[in-house]
């Protein structure tokens, strides 16, 4: 991530995949990689939704990292004495240079590391959520939701990538603008995509229409930062999602959703943004608001019909060590 009068974001990530025949020397295999995440982190959230939607966590172990990163990397400061337990790792960036000793770039979440070796396999995130949705189906739980639908395939892409460009980086290009005009500019062109995203939910349930597909997954996690964190440390302050009554009803009808609320960390994400972006906000005072309880009020998204995880089912229970403390969700 970089700054500047007009903000870009660096996408040059490791593309590796594991893929079913192994083109890339990385197979398919139940216990064989770790999902390293952050629950503050909007890219790595969408990862622990969607592996818990397929019901993968018996295949991808997971390790978690805190929610404050320095300039080197993410630390396992959650776990018992800073080490993550299975790579024996403080730092994501080991995982990294374990496999380029050199890597020039910023040690990201999500990524997926081989435990055997200890090595980064990659920190592509569109492209590891697709692979977890397609290439993994033989360890899918029973009831498993279709987030790739092919019938939807096309449309999907084209949404995705408007909704990635406009709102999931619409929101840094906003908060990171090193002149007014950038910003203006940036704001500008975030709340034409949020006017679309009203309109186009008003009459659909989700995005693509009776179903949750990953492009609710990946339009969730800017919306759940949104009043906590982008309204005001990022100055998208036209409205607050709680004040924009289509896409509040349906960021609150996933959020009641299995995979969706119960993945979500409030204080996490508060932390990383008022603490990490110590440019934006130099104080690093963490605000004690927004209050949470409207998360949990009847949004009515049902009258619209449909079935959230259409021939499928929801996931079970959140498996012990992956709850979300309650001081940290909205029920607290």
């Amino acid at each position: 991530m970089t700054s500047g009068e007009d903000f870009q974001r660096d996408m040059r990530y490791v593309t590796t995949r594991i893929t079913r025949d192994g083109a890339d020397g990385y197979p398919v295999e139940a216990g064989r990689y770790r999902l390293i995440a952050a629950r503050a982190c909007p890219w790595a959230n969408r990862a622990i939704i969607v592996r818990r939607l397929l019901g993968l966590e018996d295949a991808i172990s997971m390790g978690l990292c805190g929610p404050t990163h320095d300039q080197r990397s993410w630390t396992f400061d959650l776990d018992p004495g800073g080490v993550d337990p299975v790579l024996g790792y403080e730092r994501l960036q080991q995982a990294y240079f374990a496999r380029f000793p050199d890597y020039p770039r910023g040690i990201t979440v999500p990524a997926i590391v081989d435990v055997p070796t200890g090595e980064l396999v990659t920190n592509d995130f569109a492209q590891m959520t697709q692979d977890l949705s397609t290439e993994w189906t033989d360890f899918h739980r029973e009831g498993a939701p279709d987030l790739w639908p092919d019938a939807l395939r096309d449309e999907m892409e084209t949404v995705m990538k408007r909704v990635f460009t406009e709102v999931n980086n619409g929101v840094y290009r906003c908060g990171f603008a090193g002149s007014q005009e950038a910003y203006d500019a940036a704001y500008d062109r975030l709340w034409t995509a949020l006017d679309w995203l009203e309109d186009r939910l008003a009459t659909r349930r989700f995005l693509m229409g009776d179903s949750i597909t990953e492009a609710d997954v990946r339009l969730f996690t800017t919306l759940a930062r949104f009043d906590p964190v982008y309204h005001g440390h990022f100055k998208c302050n036209r409205q607050k999602l709680s004040e924009m009554p289509v896409l509040w009803a349906y960021a609150r009808d996933l959020f009641q959703t299995p995979g969706f609320g119960d993945t979500t960390d409030f204080l996490q994400i508060k932390r990383h943004y008022y603490v990490v972006h110590s440019d934006i906000n130099p104080t690093q005072i963490v605000p004690k608001g927004p209050d949470l309880a409207g998360w949990l009020t009847p949004h009515h998204r049902e009258e619209l019909g449909g079935r959230p995880f259409g021939d499928g089912t929801p996931p079970g229970p959140v498996r012990p060590g992956e709850v979300v403390p309650v001081e940290a969700s909205a029920a607290a």
